[in-house]
């Protein structure tokens, strides 16, 4: 199965078809120049397009592998306000895209569709544990721990295609599972309990990626994403009124600076989401399935380098573990794509 997570509301669709190049052909020799043309234009614009998306995917899981920079800098702000501050302000930034796109329509469909809202529902109250989960862990200096649950994800995938939707699973995709098993009883044993920021970090984001999934192309990036965060906006709002009434708010007692900051998280939650769908559109699952982990990567150099967090003997050996399990995993996903590409081509030879 394709394990790639559907960050922020993302439905990954299939690259679009070559483009064409040259004006209609008429008869006879022109007819043959018209197909020159085609011939000569499409492989150009595939490439346009193949560079773009790595671009966009890159520029999307970077500002995902640098998001523990900007919590740092929000401090002292703690996870629970960083969250809901979050959540309000992506809200009215997805309102101002959504006038701006005149995309008005399709939220109120969205809205309307029991099924696609109560998809939608589900999935903010799982996206809502992921991001309290992360924000805790980075402003608690675990961004070590909280990448591993990045890490960790792809197995989560792979599991619920088999609890869930009764996959069967291909030999080194149980080998990866089992190494993952492996890995986690590592950690456990270096950490001195259960990495339960990794494991809420995967199961919620695994799980909030297949909800995703179930929800389809009914509903584009930036309508999901707005009513994920309609759903959880009213909880944030009174969360933060109940902080500023108890005097713990930063949100306006840390200086101007501070204030904008904050404001700009829902620039900072939209940003990458849009670069991950431009993404998404360009390139094949494969290929975003190797650029996901450019993100617990930057996260974790992140802890290591800016943060400074201890890594001890016990937990590189843990990591170590895991990385060879997603080795294993992107091996059989790169033979599985493979095998799919020389069967499409067998087979449009033969028709």
């Amino acid at each position: 199965m394709g394990f790639v997570p559907i960050p922020e509301g993302s439905s990954p669709a299939s690259p679009p078809a070559p483009a064409t190049a040259g004006p209609p052909s008429g008869k006879g020799a022109a007819g043959a120049d018209g197909m020159e043309a085609k011939g000569a234009g499409a492989p150009k614009a595939v490439d346009k397009e193949t560079t773009a998306g790595i671009l966009f995917g890159i520029g999307a899981y970077g500002l995902w592998g640098l998001l523990p920079l900007y919590f740092f800098v929000l401090m002292p702000a703690g996870a629970v306000e960083i969250v809901a501050n979050r959540v309000v302000w992506s809200l009215l930034f997805c309102a101002l895209l959504i006038t701006v796109t005149r995309a008005w329509p399709a939220l109120v469909a969205a809205l309307r569709n029991r099924a696609v809202f109560g998809s939608l529902a589900l999935a903010a109250f799982l996206i809502a544990v992921n991001w309290l989960t992360y924000t805790y862990g980075v402003t608690t200096n675990q961004t070590v721990e909280a990448s591993l649950g990045y890490f960790i994800n792809p197995l989560v995938s792979v599991l619920l295609g088999v609890f869930v939707l009764k996959e069967k699973l291909r030999p080194l995709q149980w080998a990866a599972v089992g190494i993952g098993f492996v890995a986690v009883g590592v950690l456990t044993y270096s950490y001195g309990k259960l990495p339960w920021i990794a494991l809420t970090l995967a199961f919620s984001f695994g799980l909030y990626g297949f909800v995703k999934k179930r929800v389809g192309p009914k509903v584009d990036a930036v309508t999901s994403l707005s009513v994920e965060t309609m759903v959880l906006a009213p909880f944030a709002a009174v969360t933060m009124i109940f902080l500023a009434a108890s005097g713990s708010a930063t949100l306006t007692a840390q200086g101007a600076g501070h204030f904008w900051l904050l404001l700009a998280s829902g620039v900072i939650t939209a940003v990458p989401l849009l670069f991950f769908g431009a993404s998404a559109r360009r390139l094949p699952m494969t290929t975003i399935g190797l650029l996901q982990y450019f993100a617990p990567l930057l996260q974790f150099i992140v802890a290591l380098v800016v943060f400074q967090e201890a890594m001890t003997l016990e937990r590189w050996i843990g990591f170590g573990v895991v990385w060879l399990a997603l080795a294993v995993l992107t091996v059989d996903m790169l033979r599985a794509a493979r095998r799919n590409s020389l069967a499409r081509r067998r087979e449009m030879r033969g028709t």
